[in-house]
């Protein structure tokens, strides 16, 4: 199995792989009970599934992943560049933000509030890892996932197309629910602990923080991400 091609697990993730006519898959391991729960799917793409012991599939991911019976080995999606993006609506630009599970996470939240893309730099971002997909749970075949050399200046070619740049930061003076809303917008996020560059921060057209008034004022950087695109959404 090549380590080149993207490796899907778990029901969501396989399941929005096979509805995905964009997604050229290789192979299918299944359980019996797996591939009987996914038959309409796996009929619709006419694969014949390789039927394995879950053992199988243990032995392949190892024993943290929660595989339910399930796993592709897919060409990788071809995604865009910035310049072929959707130019309306929400774009969540991360800012070094590196952990798979946070951003497999952030594109669930993408896809539920139809967010445009989600921009990252090519350095210090995840690649496109199974646990990554895992956490997205079929998110990752419907949000774009943009690779930028630099932040800054992604942000500054969206800025050029009309979009207004917030940045998220909890000692920002000002409430996201004041902020101006209107698409096209893009919303910054940063890393746990180091927050958004000083370049970052300087780039943005705004800061703003979710208001908090309980004893811990601050939230995980995906916890974050969907309530700051819900309020930008209501």
């Amino acid at each position: 199995m090549s380590e080149q091609n993207d490796i899907i697990y778990g029901v969501h993730p396989v399941a929005e792989a096979l509805k995905n006519p964009r997604r050229k898959i290789y192979s299918l391991k299944a359980s019996r009970n797996a591939a009987d729960r996914l038959a309409a799917e796996i009929a619709a793409r006419a694969i014949t599934p390789e039927i394995v012991h879950p053992n199988v599939l243990d032995r392949r991911l190892g024993p943290e992943a929660v595989h339910q019976g399930l796993l592709i080995e897919a060409k990788p999606l071809d995604q865009p560049r910035l310049d072929q993006i959707d130019k309306s609506g929400i774009v969540v630009m991360l800012d070094q933000v590196t952990d798979p599970h946070n951003v497999g996470a952030i594109l669930r939240s993408c896809a539920a509030f139809n967010v445009t893309a989600l921009v990252a730099t090519a350095r210090h971002s995840p690649e496109s890892s199974a646990v990554l997909m895992k956490s997205a749970s079929g998110a990752y075949e419907h949000v774009p996932f943009v690779k930028v050399t630099n932040l800054s200046r992604a942000m500054a070619e969206l800025k050029d197309c009309g979009f207004h740049i917030l940045g998220l930061d909890s000692d920002a003076p000002g409430d996201i629910a004041d902020a101006s809303r209107t698409p096209p917008v893009a919303i910054v996020l940063g890393a746990e602990g180091k927050g958004l560059r000083q370049l970052t921060r300087e780039t943005c057209d705004g800061l703003v923080k979710l208001p908090m008034n309980g004893p811990i004022r601050s939230l995980n950087v995906s916890n974050a991400c969907a309530v700051a695109l819900y309020a930008l959404t209501r």
